[in-house]
């Protein structure tokens, strides 16, 4: 949790300014209060709508659910006009292509992951040359990006300097990853197993990076009707742009850390277990996909969802599995022989069951998705009825 509350105060920024700002036209708001008001409803309709879809068990988005509101909300204040539609397609279109982006790469590197260690006659040996590359890999990717966005309101480096940092941290990860792993694989046997141990580090690190750039996106997300409140009722005006006060991005990566111990573990369960089988590299593939597609939208300054594209990214590890199932050399000689045979992962299936086994469980992803259809213009009913009572009341 502390690694969310980091990755909000530091990266987070970017994001506020285009939820807060960017969504609706500031100059159709006929005064700050209007804007307030406006702002009130969507952040009360917002958390109405997430705390009570996730007490239920479903995976729905708190970026979503703010774009949602805000969106609700400013129809009803002063109509259609209010909302800036070429950001609003920009953001939905982020919206279907990070899930997409997120299956796809943790696809690649699920597939990195078995033609070059699963599938090796020497697991071992091959482990001691990756593990500690993919390890120093995300190592220098994030040093890179920490540069560019946690340091940019004191130091602003030339790409040349941004690339020696990525490149120092990349080769000093990797000198002490190396002896590490090495260490590690002393002794070990010859099977996947081994491989999944030692796959620990790299897990927990990615787990980490996805952490950071959860809380950079997700809590900048959550507390951006707040930012443009503070901002209205402290200045009296609707401005373009916003300057996010330290307590409030506090605020926010304190709420969303509580959110995440008191309702997590139930939703942990539906992505990490019954969407499709995890192990540690297909754990590992999920998060550094995640991580990196997340990364690459704050950095853009896109309000997409982190749960969005670490469920992509589970459906894109299951898929590939499946695909793999059928296609590769090793699976079409067992259907070819018609009899299953013993291989290093288990009993193989028989022959019909490889042509139509499924790895991922459908009907979960038919209700995810219905979950993520809904939540937009559910949302966005909700701030508008919420605007209309407070806007009665005032």
């Amino acid at each position: 949790m502390p690694i969310h509350s980091a990755g909000a105060l530091i990266a987070g920024g970017d994001v506020v300014a285009t939820v807060s700002k960017g969504i609706i036209d500031p100059a159709q708001v006929a005064d700050s209060a209007t804007f307030v008001w406006a702002m009130t409803a969507a952040l009360v309709a917002a958390a109405l709508w997430v705390n009570l879809a996730t007490f239920v068990g479903a995976p729905v988005s708190t970026t979503h659910a703010v774009v949602g509101g805000v969106m609700g909300a400013g129809i009803a204040a002063a109509g259609f006009q209010l909302v800036n539609w070429p950001t609003m397609g920009a953001i939905a279109a982020s919206w279907v292509i990070s899930p997409l982006l997120g299956g796809v790469i943790a696809a690649l590197f699920l597939a990195l992951i078995k033609i070059k260690l699963i599938y090796q006659d020497d697991k071992i040996a091959q482990a001691r040359i990756w593990v500690p590359l993919l390890v120093a890999i995300m190592a220098g990717a994030f040093a890179y990006y920490l540069s560019v966005k946690g340091l940019k309101r004191i130091w602003q480096p030339g790409q040349p300097t941004l690339l020696a940092i990525g490149v120092v941290c990349f080769v000093a990860t990797w000198s002490v990853m190396r002896p590490l792993i090495r260490r590690q694989s002393e002794g070990m046997e010859n099977r996947n197993r081994s491989l999944r141990e030692l796959f620990r580090i790299p897990l927990i690190c990615s787990a980490a990076l996805l952490s950071f750039a959860h809380g950079a996106n997700d809590v900048a997300n959550a507390i951006a009707p707040l930012a443009a409140i503070l901002h209205g009722v402290e200045h009296g005006a609707v401005a373009g742009k916003v300057e996010i006060p330290l307590w409030i991005m506090m605020i926010g990566a304190f709420g969303i850390s509580l959110g995440l111990f008191l309702y997590g573990p139930k939703l942990i369960r539906m992505v990490g277990d019954q969407i499709t089988k995890m192990n540690p590299m297909r754990a590992y593939c999920v998060a550094l996909s995640a991580a990196i597609t997340v990364i690459i939208a704050s950095w853009l300054g896109l309000p997409v969802s982190s749960t969005h594209i670490a469920v992509g990214a589970v459906f894109g590890v299951g898929f590939f599995r499946e695909y793999y199932t059928r296609h590769s050399k090793k699976r079409r000689r067992i259907v070819a022989q018609g009899g299953p045979r013993r291989t290093a992962e288990g009993s193989a299936p028989a022959p019909e069951d490889l042509r139509r086994r499924k790895l991922v469980r459908r009907n979960h992803f038919l209700t995810i998705i219905a979950a993520w259809l809904i939540t937009v213009p559910a949302t966005a009913s909700l701030a508008g009825a919420v605007y209309v009572v407070l806007d009665a009341l005032r």
